[in-house]
């Protein structure tokens, strides 16, 4: 039987230039040809190949995972590439691993809730990676309903320090990404305590891990909590469970942008809005919309192609049979899954303009 490119075919009856279609997909000039040089680097570096992904063993998998993030980050370096240029590296890795919350949810806490001095001391050090850090929020019995949480922190006037601590089986830290493995440290989410009056949830920058021998700090109970559903799936990243035992830090690890206690135990609040507390995880939740636009439209993509390509029935006197893409009921699944993914793409850039 005669050869027939049928992607060509169909991409010949577009009545739109797919050109222009492609800078409003990635949203200018710049962000297609930064997204495409990015992309091509990627495409092109044989440690970034993850044909294998799919029937990796989880430990073999984490190792993997591993291997193309310090890649990735001498990349960046050797490179010189922007912040910009950097997270399209990242994305093109598209394998979810540490970085993903250290860049995404980590640093962006230190920039939005702490102040010039602890964003100095801190984001010195997580910027160059010498230290790693998670966001450890969600616990086992709360997750979305932040004001739920129970971890405690208590403020000791004699000793200048927070005493963290969790006081149920449910304050257990549960699922933050990077914490069962990798985190040296995290920004944790408690209930400050002074003088014996809660003053609800905050943020605390705690140290989890030697940096000498990558053991737990005494007072610091913390691993992975081990395969996640699917194979494949999230089980690239080290989703951690975490649990303190009267752990104390120093009084300036409590980020005091928005609120601070002083030297004698007293709560003073700013004029920042308290909301902001949530700022990291609202930053989250928008990039989770442009993410599911990405995800359905890969998806959605491999479908098309192979439905133009697919043929089944429809055959007259041994002639060609019908490409699946032509029957109404496959239009009906795909067509409105490949509008969602633009509708999911163009709301995720409005709320980025909007949280920004």
């Amino acid at each position: 039987m005669e050869r027939v490119d049928h992607l060509a075919d169909e991409r010949n009856k577009a009545e739109f230039n797919v050109d222009d279609m492609k800078i409003v997909w990635a949203g200018s000039r710049h962000a297609f040809d930064v997204s495409n040089r990015i992309s091509r680097l990627v495409a092109n570096d044989p440690i970034f190949e993850k044909s294998k992904r799919a029937v990796m063993r989880r430990k073999e998998l984490f190792k993997n995972t591993l291997r193309k993030s310090v890649h990735a980050w001498k990349m960046i370096n050797e490179l010189r590439l922007s912040d910009e240029e950097g997270i399209k590296l990242r994305s093109f890795m598209d394998q979810p691993g540490f970085l993903d919350l250290h860049w995404g949810m980590f640093v962006p806490a230190l920039k939005g809730q702490g102040t010039e001095e602890q964003q100095h001391k801190w984001l010195s050090l997580a910027n160059k990676m010498q230290i790693i850090g998670c966001y450890a929020q969600t616990e086992l019995g709360h997750g979305s309903n932040v004001q739920g949480l129970e971890t405690t922190a208590t403020f000791d006037p004699k000793t200048d320090q927070f005493i963290i601590h969790s006081p149920t089986q449910t304050s257990s830290k549960w699922w933050p990404g990077g914490l069962g493995k990798v985190s040296t440290h995290a920004v944790v989410y408690a209930r400050l305590i002074t003088n014996g009056k809660d003053h609800g949830v905050h943020g605390f920058i705690v140290q989890l891990r030697s940096l000498d021998d990558h053991s737990p700090l005494p007072g610091i109970t913390v691993g992975d909590i081990g395969m996640k559903f699917g194979n494949g799936a999230y089980n690239s990243m080290d989703n951690g469970f975490l649990m303190f035992d009267h752990f104390r830090i120093p009084r300036d690890q409590m980020l005091m942008r928005l609120s601070k206690v002083t030297r004698e135990g007293k709560y003073v609040a700013s004029d920042v809005p308290r909301q902001l507390v949530y700022g990291t995880m609202v930053y989250v939740r928008q990039s989770i919309v442009s993410n599911a636009s990405t995800a359905l439209a890969r998806a959605v993509c491999i479908a098309t192609r192979y439905s133009a390509v697919r043929r089944q029935f429809g055959s007259q006197d041994g002639g060609i049979e019908t490409q699946v893409i032509d029957y109404k009921t496959q239009q009906n699944r795909l067509f409105p899954l490949l509008a969602s993914a633009y509708a999911f793409r163009f709301v995720g850039e409005w709320l980025k303009w909007l949280y920004t």
